[in-house]
Formats: C-alpha cells, sequence, structure tokens
C-alpha cells in the first residue's frame, strides 16, 4: 500500500534528511487538496517557530534543479508564515504518477480533503495519467461504484460544487441534484436547501415532484403534437378550419363554416364512404 511505502520512505531516510533553501521548493500544482485551514496553518507555524520543524517534508527533484513536495504542503506553508530560509527534507526521486498517488492517499487518511477535491485527483489520475477506476478503488480502499458516484459530482454546476466544497450542502445533496439536468434549476435547488435547511431525504422529494411534473408536461406537449397532426388532416379533408379541445374526462371538434353551401359541402365530405 502507498501509505506504508510513505512511511517506509520517512524510516529509511531518517540519516538522509537534509536542509533545502524554502525557495527551492515549491507545491505540486497537481496537489488533490485545493483549500488549506488559515487557523491550523498559523497554529503550525507558531508550533514551528518554537520547536522548528520536527517531521521532514518529502521532495522530488526535477530538471532545474528545484524540488517538489510529494508529502508536507501544509510544513512548508507554515515554514513560509515563520519565515524560515530552509525546511529539513527527504529528497526521493519517483514516477509522478506515484506522487500523485501518495498524495491523493495521504490527504485521505488525514481526512484533508473535500469530497470534490477527491473526485478531481480521481478524474486528474485517470485523464492524466491513465490510471482505472478498479485501480484507484483498491489504491484508497473503496468500491469502484463509489469512485464512480464521487466523480460524477464534477458535472454538477461550479456555484453548487462551491457549495459542497464550502460545506453549505452535502455530498448527499450534490447527489441528488444530479438528477436536474438544467444548471440554473439546480442553483436555485441548492440556494432552497441552505435558506430552508433540508434534509437530503426533503431535498430528493422535491426533486421526484419535479421530474414526474415535467414528465406529465412531456406527455401533454407529446398529446398535442398528436392533436395538431390530426386537425390539419381534417382540415385538409374537408377544406375548412377544424379546432380540436381537450379536456380531462371529454373534448370536441369544432368545424368552421361561413355559409349553407360550405355547411353541405362539408356534411357530404363527413357522410362520404
Amino acid at each position: 500500500m502507498l501509505e506504508q511505502k510513505l512511511d517506509k520512505i520517512s524510516q529509511e531516510n531518517q540519516n538522509q534528511v537534509v536542509h533545502i533553501n524554502i525557495s527551492d521548493v515549491y507545491p505540486n500544482g497537481d496537489q488533490p487538496r485545493i483549500y488549506f485551514d488559515e487557523d491550523k496553518i498559523i497554529a503550525l507555524c507558531e508550533s514551528i517557530k518554537k520547536h522548528g520543524v520536527l517531521q521532514p517534508i518529502v521532495v522530488r527533484p526535477d530538471d532545474e534543479g528545484r524540488y517538489m513536495i510529494i508529502a508536507g504542503e501544509r510544513r512548508y506553508r507554515a515554514s513560509i508564515m515563520a519565515n524560515k530560509k530552509s525546511i529539513p527534507a527527504i529528497i526521493k526521486d519517483m514516477p509522478i504518477k506515484e506522487v500523485l498517488e501518495i498524495a491523493l492517499v495521504e490527504n485521505l487518511q488525514r481526512e484533508n480533503l473535500n469530497i470534490i477535491e477527491e473526485a478531481k485527483a480521481y478524474k486528474n489520475l485517470i485523464d492524466k495519467h491513465k490510471s482505472t477506476q478498479e485501480e484507484l478503488a483498491e489504491l484508497v480502499g473503496r468500491s469502484r461504484p463509489y469512485i464512480t458516484n464521487t466523480m460524477r459530482l464534477l458535472n454538477l454546476s461550479d456555484e453548487v460544487k462551491k457549495y459542497i466544497e464550502l460545506e453549505k450542502i452535502s455530498p448527499g445533496h450534490g447527489k441528488a441534484l444530479l438528477r436536474v439536468s438544467n444548471k440554473e434549476k439546480q442553483i436555485g435547488l441548492a440556494h432552497k436547501i441552505i435558506k430552508e435547511n433540508l434534509s437530503v431525504r426533503k431535498t430528493e422529494e422535491i426533486i421526484k415532484g419535479m421530474l414526474e411534473e415535467k414528465k406529465i408536461k412531456n406527455k401533454s406537449k407529446e398529446k398535442d403534437i398528436f392533436i395538431k397532426d390530426i386537425e390539419e388532416r381534417l382540415m385538409n379533408t374537408l377544406g375548412t378550419k377544424v379546432n380540436i379541445s381537450t379536456g380531462n374526462k371529454k373534448g370536441k371538434i369544432e368545424i368552421e363554416y361561413y355559409t349553407d353551401d360550405d355547411l353541405n359541402d362539408i356534411i357530404d365530405r363527413l357522410l362520404e364512404e
């Protein structure tokens, strides 16, 4: 497992810790974690001022003599805040795909990722590094359907995804909103969830009602098209305007005529065998 590999790296390299200029270190641009708790960074900064960086970060050398962070971005950020010029590090040369996998597992273990960041990390590994959903499921100890359903949240509107990231609505709300294809309606429902503090179940009931109403409207629309076709065929046959109106239990057909001759002509056409 990757978490065991990361522990092993730290254990095997305790005597290989080096201090590198913090200006030569930079975060991984594909780091799964996007949001960092500022209060926790400040607290870590105060600790580093008093005790230094107790656990070295793990970095990967690049072709320009600089180092990309594999693990330990919080320590890196707090060290910058503490005005440290150097930082203890373990240098490990490994494939970029493995770097991303380790970053993903480390953040998941520490519960540092929100569900949207997690989904983006899965998508990045699949799109850029040809991982499969089965491989990711084994990597993080989840089922393949879990990976699939988590990634589906990326299909939500950007505003709804932001609400999930900020924990204004839950991932469960997000999964319910996936049934609503219209992005504006998704956002409107998200506002309603926040304003009325709706549960996931209540949200699902509202969406179910919306979809059933839409289904009825679509069915009515299809019927209208059918009625218009019949009206047109009758007008061609009778040579005059025909209007068909429908109700819940009954309907009527209106045939226009302007003279007695028109009426007789319509009757003749209707009675033709």
